[in-house]
């Protein structure tokens, strides 16, 4: 057990190496400066172990900033209290995990919005909420079965990265003379909006658990 909590670790270790040379390099060369070698190299492995974390540089340089975000979603709706609404819940830890990225990450933010490359990545990563996020609303909703839990936790995947395209996506296909991705109203209000739909079925889901809880 020690071991495998030891080779664990060092993974762990290695791909946060990764990620944060990957974006290090890519702020201070620009994307097209920088090359997989380069990046393997920057944290001391091989190009081929490089390959066994990230399928491209797009990826690791995303993961920087997206790493544990989604993990962190879930983490967020179970430490809320049992009398908040679980839609509510689910709300204000997508917003508060999105829209406070810390001031490290704002340079990380804008060569991702600059480079349609990077954005896909960065919308493609909202989906690896869904695993965590559907094992805290399993354990909110005690008894759910998986199926549901599944549906729900994909739906709200789906609707962040339904928000996050457009508050990406530039006006009319436009960009601003700097070259910036025209950013479409506060993320905040994007993300309530996108979820705002799936209430019902969350509300629906809270009932029903209330409801067989007391028969």
């Amino acid at each position: 057990m020690k071991q495998a909590g030891l080779r664990e670790r060092k993974k762990q270790a290695t791909r946060r190496a990764l990620r944060e040379s990957a974006l290090q390099l890519a702020l201070e060369r620009g994307l097209d400066g920088v090359r997989v070698e380069d990046i393997a190299d920057a944290a001391g492995v091989s190009p081929r172990t490089y390959n066994n974390y990230f399928p491209s540089r797009e990826h690791a340089i995303v993961a920087a900033v997206t790493a544990e975000r989604e993990a962190q979603v879930a983490v967020a709706v179970a430490a809320q209290p049992s009398d908040v609404r679980l839609s509510d819940a689910i709300a204000d830890a997508i917003v508060e995990q999105y829209t406070d990225p810390g001031e490290h990450r704002r340079d990380a933010l804008l060569l991702i919005t600059t480079h349609p490359a990077l954005r896909e990545v960065f919308l493609d990563a909202t989906s690896a909420m869904e695993q965590p996020l559907a094992g805290a609303i399993a354990d909110r909703l005690d008894g759910a079965d998986d199926r549901t839990a599944r549906v729900l936790a994909a739906s709200v995947a789906a609707a962040v990265r339904i928000a996050l395209e457009q508050w990406l996506r530039p006006a009319t296909e436009m960009l601003t003379a700097t070259g910036l991705v025209v950013v479409s109203g506060a993320l905040s209000e994007q993300l309530r909006a996108a979820l705002a739909p799936l209430t019902p079925a969350l509300d629906a889901a809270e009932k029903n658990h209330h409801d067989a809880k007391h028969r």
